[in-house]
């Protein structure tokens, strides 16, 4: 047809044609220009296909270097047939996979970012989903962070829950957190029927009282366990309760008592350590806030949002309100009385912009406004009335962050400050005498002796004196004027070497090793010792804790004993 004198023809055929091409190019190799490493295996392909299909690749892309040269993009968590299912369907439009590969085609889709085919695969795991398999499919849900899926899994668990926890699956379900409270003079019964008790509870608040699963899940739930052997709702107790022993890693009991006023905390000081911080009460004890002991805030399947705080003068850990977000690979501060924590990860892959503070005359934590980018491993600190966080990893997890923001708790506002000298992520941060401190870190994967200093006068950054030893995840505290780093990852084993950094000197200098090998640890500086808590020793995290008396310059085993001076 030739309408106003212009040729139009449309050929039907050339898309479908152009994308087999395409794709036969891909197969042979010819014309790429991006080479994936997928766990050994390779695959090479077009940039400008993948970025139109992922926006994740899309962003690797898009800062690379040499946007005109050959990109490299290695994969260690994904199914290389998985990847190449999602390649044929980048250039095909048409997504073919096994009933056996589809939990890995979602998993590759949710790294890439491809959301319509992670909803494709969500939809035909619920099609299959049966009472036999919904707790199975519940944990798949519950790693992916897809709460479509757990909310219409949990349904299914609901409406089945007589029948499904007839199942051994069924105590693969999350576990509550659960305190009971026992009448005075109740002897404690055994192991065996707590439990029977307290899952008959959790079936009879579910399947008779119509309460969500989910619910429960959120707050710790106090059970009173009354002398004719009944567990009852423990909110009737109005918190009169004090712990006597605890049982094991789930279930703390606890013995009733007379109600008395608790003291009001203030939050003292900070500590830019990965979990603690300290805490000093109207009565001038001293106590550290730290994220759950057991698994130092990341579980390896589920992030926490407990919060426990602990009393050197009585030697024992509390549980104060737990955070609003589950979250790990992030550190805190303490600013204007407030304990301020943001970003990190929720254990699926995806890093955080939401941030939250602990009011502790309340024992409430409330939302602050959200990073301007997501990030996790990034540094926190404050200094001169204003919250900072540098670095970090991006949000592909391919490479450290320059970024450094300041939050300031009047207008409630973030503000970009000066970019870093160099990426990294897992550094230590502090501040002394009005300066911002960033030490080691790492780069990408290489951990970094590099030390930078901000002035916010100047909103620039110096690099000052190296560390003796590269490291990231390093603990951090000040103490007498000068900076302790203390363990940490050299990118092939947790330290237990500690130095000091001396800001009059220019120098670092190396100290009393720590009895234990760890890294991510919370450093605290506390009545003139310093404690060092939990962290990972790259075979397991810990739940120990250790001082260091600066006047033997000897790190020790904490036992009451330790405190004997103060």
């Amino acid at each position: 047809m030739i309408p106003n004198g212009y040729l139009v023809f449309e050929d039907e055929n050339f898309i479908e044609s152009s994308v087999a091409k395409l794709n036969a190019l891909r197969k042979s190799g010819q014309f790429c220009d991006v080479k994936l490493q997928v766990c050994g295996h390779e695959m090479l392909a077009h940039r400008a296909v993948l970025a139109c299909c992922s926006p994740y690749l899309f962003e690797i892309f898009n800062n690379d270097s040499d946007p005109h040269g050959f990109s490299h993009v290695k994969f260690d968590d994904l199914n290389p047939a998985a990847v190449e299912i999602l390649m044929n369907y980048a250039y095909t439009a048409q997504l073919k996979a096994d009933k056996e590969l589809v939990k890995d085609v979602y998993s590759a889709a949710k790294k890439l970012k491809m959301d319509r085919v992670r909803q494709v695969c969500g939809d035909y795991i619920l099609s299959r989903m049966d009472v036999q398999n919904c707790i199975s499919y519940r944990n798949f849900a519950s790693q992916m962070g897809d709460t479509r899926l757990l909310g219409q899994i949990d349904s299914c668990i609901q409406e089945n829950l007589l029948e499904i926890s007839e199942q051994d699956e069924f105590l693969k379900l999350p576990r509550l957190k659960l305190e009971v409270i026992l009448e005075e003079n109740i002897s404690l019964p055994s192991n065996g029927k707590v439990y029977t008790k307290v899952i008959n509870w959790v079936q009879r608040s579910v399947w008779e009282n119509g309460k969500n699963l989910e619910e429960l899940m959120e707050e710790v739930q106090t059970l009173y366990y009354s002398a004719d052997h009944k567990l009852l709702d423990g909110n009737v107790l109005d918190g009169q309760a004090e712990v006597f022993g605890i049982d094991d890693d789930h279930i703390q009991f606890v013995q009733k008592k007379s109600p008395r006023e608790n003291s009001h905390r203030q939050i003292h000081s900070s500590s830019s350590g990965n979990l603690c911080t300290q805490v000093q009460t109207n009565k001038d004890e001293w106590k550290i806030i730290a994220s759950e002991k057991t698994s130092c805030g990341y579980n390896r399947e589920e992030c926490l949002r407990t919060v426990e705080c602990y009393d050197p003068d009585t030697d024992g850990w509390i549980f104060i309100a737990p955070m609003r977000t589950p979250r790990a690979r992030f550190q805190m501060a303490v600013l204007m009385g407030q304990l301020y924590v943001t970003g990190g990860s929720n254990g699926h892959s995806d890093e955080l912009c939401c941030g939250e503070t602990y009011n502790p005359s309340t024992d409430d934590w409330t939302s602050v406004p959200e990073l301007r980018t997501n990030r996790c491993n990034a540094g926190v600190c404050s200094l001169n009335g204003k919250l900072y966080i540098v670095g970090g990893s991006d949000p592909y997890g391919q490479k450290g962050l320059k970024n450094c923001d300041a939050f300031d708790p009047v207008s409630k506002t973030w503000t970009n400050c000066a970019p870093l000298i160099t990426r990294r992520h897992q550094a230590a941060v502090c501040g002394l005498d009005g300066y911002l401190y960033v030490a080691g870190g790492a780069e990408s994967w290489n951990c970094l002796n590099t030390v930078e200093r901000y002035h916010p006068e100047s909103n620039t950054w110096t690099l000052v004196s190296p560390m003796n030893m590269a490291r990231r995840g390093a603990g951090v505290a000040v103490y007498d004027g000068k900076i302790f780093a203390v363990g940490g990852f050299d990118g092939t084993r947790a330290l237990g070497c500690v130095e000091m950094f001396d800001p009059a000197k220019n120098e670092w200098k190396m100290m009393g090793s720590m009895t234990s090998a760890r890294s991510n640890a919370g450093v605290a500086a506390v009545n003139g010792l310093l404690y060092a808590v939990g962290g990972f020793d790259g075979n397991e995290f810990l739940n120990n804790v250790e001082v260091y008396n600066p006047e033997t310059n000897e790190w020790s085993p904490y036992t009451k004993t330790n405190m004997s001076s103060l």
